[in-house]
């Protein structure tokens, strides 16, 4: 199995993001499983002709969602990382389901806000 990027340079989304985004989803989709060895940092930028700051920025976003994990010197790996994003989703949904009540908007209200950001967040249209 091997890490695969393409990166869309008419898109107007930053290298790291589009990186970011297409690792993210090849974990979550099991192309790289779980305890997959990533590329390192300098490694991944040299094979991507970015610079080793762009890829940093890509692995911290990474890491931060709980997608792969630093195990110091030993390298970065894929994390389990479908609980813990669905932790964290339940959580926000319930952040946000407590904060339009206190708003005093109605479930409906509420429904399209979280359909609008959808749309927004994955560029779907109705």
């Amino acid at each position: 199995m091997t890490l695969k990027i393409e990166f869309d340079v008419g898109s107007g989304v930053a290298p790291y993001e589009q990186l970011r985004a297409q690792i993210s989803e090849q974990a979550r989709a099991g192309v790289l499983p779980v305890g997959y060895r990533m590329p390192t940092v300098r490694g991944l930028a040299v094979s991507l002709g970015l610079a080793a700051n762009t890829v940093a920025k890509a692995y911290r976003a990474l890491e931060s969602d709980g997608v792969i994990e630093t195990r110091g010197r030993n390298g970065t790996f894929v994390a389990a990382a479908g609980a813990a994003a669905d932790r964290e989703a339940a959580a926000a949904a319930q952040a946000f389901a407590e904060r339009v009540r206190r708003l005093g908007l109605t479930e409906d209200a509420a429904l399209a806000a979280v359909r609008d950001a959808l749309r927004a967040a994955y560029g779907a249209a109705d």
